[in-house]
């Protein structure tokens, strides 16, 4: 068909619309926009099916991309190639293939972090296994399965943080394998372990310390064979020495500690030894000045030591007989004598030298007693007015019934019995006693009650200290103390308000 047969043909049964040019009178498309949208469409196309390729080629570093050939159709102006990929479904790949980026990113990082802790040398399977994960993932990036390929990579940095997370304990392990090759004299193996401590935290005082163990390892071991030598030999002090040379070199060494220890201790057990039979040797002599001497030099070496703790109670045993004995003496003497407080210091002498003296804690026992009696008999003798008190006269009532009990009560505790009697006696007899008022003071006596007003009244008080008040109004009180004494007899005892108080708002 023609350009001239287009222009000619109409729809069926449609006339043509007023005032339409004919299509041959149209003038068509130059040459040059024919050309621009034959460039646009290569374009397009380039776009679409080779960037991807470049992009997959230069984002993964984990492992190189294979070159592969991609066929390219020719286009042609008169026959374009469509897109098969719609433009929602690329934007979909291209959020998977950021999101696997992503993942990517944080696995290389780990991948750095573990490859400067030489990864390889300390978990080498664990490690090789991660790697199996992004190898797996750089296989689904080149297909383009980017969501396979997140979960690979994604697997793959799992596993890498599983390793980072577990250095602290690979640490612990190499210190541990470090020490316990220390112990076991294998300076290689220790080396080896501490470096490795060192490596995974570099200034880790353990680690350094342990490689500087390891470096005088084999001079230690040299030093200890040695020192067992020395010790089989009797040489104690010269095994102690190279022992010594050896915890210079390796403070932290725990065998050559220990057999320091046990050397030291071998010289300090001769020594102890020839101390205590020097001691014996002067006790046998009857020296026994010389043997408490050398029993405490031995006990100062030994702080605690049975062995000389009882020599020297013993020796001190027979130096003490003659003054335990002048201590009894001296305490039957105050006994004979009623002086029991000088009983008690001398029964305490005796006890102070030996604790398990039974005379001594017999006697002292006894003469504690006489003493408190004695000096209960003499308060009362002392200060008859405090037996008007019902509680203190029924106590001196007691006391003195107790002494009264005794045999053989020597001549002071019968004159304090003598005296105490009189007084209690006494204190149970009324006294006449006369006070003395003006009839205008209100008078009260504290230990009788109430007495009222009165110009003169004799009561009859057992002896003891009283006290009168008086009140007036208008006037100061007056207070007054007295003692009705013991020997029936009391002068008169007036109670009455003189002094009157000046009103300081009087008119």
């Amino acid at each position: 068909m023609t350009e001239h047969d287009l222009n000619d043909k109409t729809l069926p049964g449609a006339a043509p619309a007023a005032g339409l040019r004919p299509l041959a009178a149209r003038p068509g498309p130059s040459p040059l926009v024919w050309l621009a949208l034959g460039v646009l469409i290569l374009l397009a196309l380039a776009v679409i099916f080779v960037l991807p390729g470049v992009v997959a080629e230069y984002e993964l570093p984990l492992t190189p991309r294979a070159q592969v050939e991609q066929v390219q159709t020719p286009a042609t102006a008169a026959a374009p190639t469509l897109n098969p990929v719609s433009p929602f479904e690329e934007a979909q790949r291209a959020r998977q293939r950021l999101e696997a980026q992503e993942v990517l990113s944080s696995l290389l990082e780990r991948q750095t972090a573990l490859e400067d802790l030489q990864v390889s040398s300390w978990a080498q399977q664990a490690y090789d296994e991660a790697l199996s994960f992004a190898r797996a993932g750089d296989d689904a990036y080149r297909s383009q399965a980017f969501d396979q390929a997140t979960e690979q990579y994604r697997s793959a940095d799992t596993a890498l943080a599983r390793l980072q997370d577990s250095i602290p304990q690979v640490l612990a392990d190499a210190l541990a394998r470090g020490n316990a090759a220390l112990e076991a004299g294998d300076a290689s193996l220790a080396t080896e372990a501490f470096s490795l401590a060192l490596l995974l935290q570099p200034g880790a005082v353990d680690a350094q310390s342990g490689v500087q163990r390891a470096a005088t390892l084999d001079q230690v071991n040299a030093l200890l064979a040695q020192a067992d030598q020395q010790r089989s030999a009797g040489a104690l002090e010269d095994a102690r020495s190279t022992l010594e040379q050896a915890l210079a070199l390796d403070a932290a060494h725990a065998g050559a500690r220990s057999q320091l220890d046990a050397v030291r201790q071998a010289i300090s057990d001769n020594a102890f030894t020839r101390v205590m039979s020097a001691g014996f040797a002067a006790l046998q002599s009857g020296d026994t000045e010389s043997a408490i001497a050398a029993f405490e030099r031995a006990l100062g070496m030994r702080p605690g030591n049975a062995q000389a703790q009882e020599a020297i109670t013993q020796t001190r045993d027979q130096l003490a007989v003659s003054r335990i004995n002048a201590h009894r003496d001296a305490a039957q003497t105050h006994v004979a004598a009623e002086q029991w407080e000088a009983a008690v210091a001398e029964y305490d002498a005796a006890l102070a030298i030996d604790a398990a003296l039974v005379f001594a804690i017999d006697g002292r026992d006894y003469a504690a007693k006489r003493l408190q009696l004695d000096r209960l008999l003499q308060d009362a003798i002392d200060q008859p007015e405090r037996l008007a008190d019902t509680a203190v006269h029924a106590q001196a009532v007691q006391v003195y019934y107790t002494g009264l009990a005794l045999e053989n009560p020597g001549p002071r505790l019968q004159q304090q019995l003598s005296q105490v009697e009189v007084l209690l006696a006494r204190a149970q007899v009324p006294v006449d006693v006369q006070l003395v008022s003006d009839n205008l003071t209100e008078v009260t006596l504290y230990q009788v009650g109430v007495l009222g007003r009165f110009q003169s009244q004799t009561l009859s008080l057992k002896p003891g200290r009283y006290v009168a008040v008086g009140t007036r109004p208008g006037y100061r009180d007056v207070r007054t103390e007295f003692d009705v004494g013991f020997d029936n007899r009391s002068a008169p005892v007036t109670v009455a308000c003189t002094e009157e108080i000046v009103a300081v708002n009087r008119r």
